[in-house]
């Protein structure tokens, strides 16, 4: 079973910037995809920004929401399991618990994986 536990939320305030990030135990072959999303008060859970990795360790293609274009980058550590969320010019609007996400193939059994972590709260002042 893989695992994902998040750090580096926190209080911040309008213009500033945070770094989010996520790292997996448990057996895994291969990584498809790893990201994050949010979830914003009243409203439901949205994709922030995902990396695919397309062939080994050097094709990846990463996917950003249009509202964090610019100001937001994910990045990752793949022989580490490790996906970054790094946040600038952070608004109001990104208030919100963020959640770590990713799929797979397992070790051992080669099944594929879906996990989420627990999630991380965020929240900016204005």
């Amino acid at each position: 079973q893989v695992q994902l536990v998040e750090s580096g939320g926190g209080l911040v305030q309008a213009g500033g910037s945070l770094t989010l990030s996520c790292a997996a135990s448990g057996s895994i072959f291969r990584i498809n995809s790893m990201g994050w999303y949010r979830q914003c008060p009243g409203k439901q859970r949205e994709l922030v920004a995902t990396i695919t990795i397309i062939s080994g360790a050097s094709g990846v293609s990463a996917n950003y929401a249009d509202s964090v274009k610019g100001r937001f980058t994910v990045s990752r550590e793949n022989t580490e399991k490790k996906v970054f969320l790094q946040m600038n010019s952070l608004k109001p609007e990104d208030t919100g618990v963020y959640y770590c996400n990713m799929r797979g193939i397992q070790g051992g059994s080669l099944l594929r994986f879906e996990s989420w972590g627990q999630g991380t709260q965020v929240t900016v002042s204005s």
